[in-house]
């Protein structure tokens, strides 16, 4: 039977002789014997229970999970808890980091877009971002009532193509018209526009916001705080950061 130093097993499993003295401490790799001299020495058993404790590490799971399912008479039940466990640990690791990785390329493709920014600006894109599912929430909602209004709207057209009846579609342009001016404005209760000029969060004037050139996120309007004109971000409207 072969007997290793801790040096030795250390090579074998590709750790550092460090790592195998910390095992030791904490219970979980203890020497079959010591040598004449006092060194620690260690069997194929603890070789394989070494590779064993670093395959567990690599997968993530922690020191005081290991020692348990070692401990364990019948391991294998525990393993596969603590297995289940760790994939369910993993899984929200690599969501949070998938959330950061989709925020870092918002904001490099915004920097890009920007030809000076500073600590404010990027405040700004950082707010925008914070608001964007919001933001596309409530579109979505302006989106989900046009659908059914232009389809109406085109079928009484049809109508009026076919069989040359004009009144449905005249009705239905009116109301299309009542309703569109009546979401846009309940849309504009619920946002802000942060201005590029002075960073300030302003609510225009729903006339001013209605008639205002746009993209699909920027408004041209008239900053209410520092009097700037062109182009503002849109955002989600937080009530306490915001001036009338």
């Amino acid at each position: 039977m072969s007997k290793y130093t801790t040096g030795e097993i250390a090579k074998l499993c590709g750790v550092s002789v460090r790592t195998v003295q910390y095992y030791d401490s904490r219970g979980i790799l203890v020497p079959c014997q010591l040598s004449e001299g006092g060194r620690r020495l260690y069997a194929d058993a603890d070789l394989q229970k070494l590779k064993v404790i670093c395959f567990l590490r690599e997968i993530g799971l922690p020191i005081h999970s290991i020692s348990q399912l070692l401990s364990e008479e019948h391991p294998e039940d525990v393993l596969t808890l603590l297995l289940a466990q760790q994939q369910k640990t993993l899984r929200t690791e690599i969501a949070k980091q998938q959330e950061s990785l989709d925020k870092l390329h918002e904001l490099q493709v915004a920097l890009r877009r920007t030809s000076h920014f500073s600590v404010a600006s990027i405040g700004d894109i950082a707010h925008t971002m914070e608001n964007k599912k919001k933001l596309r929430k409530l579109r979505m909602y302006l989106i989900l009532v046009g659908i059914p209004l232009n389809f109406i709207e085109m079928s009484t057209l049809v109508l009026w193509i076919w069989k040359g009846i004009w009144q449905p579609f005249v009705f239905c342009a009116l109301i299309a018209i009542v309703i569109g001016v009546v979401a846009a404005w309940l849309y504009s209760k619920n946002i802000a526009y942060i201005c590029p000029h002075c960073h300030a969060m302003f609510i225009p004037a729903f006339k001013n916001m209605l008639l205002a050139r746009h993209t699909p996120n920027t408004r041209k309007l008239t900053c209410t705080v520092c009097g700037y004109h062109g182009f503002c971000v849109e955002t989600y409207r937080k009530e306490e950061n915001s001036h009338a």
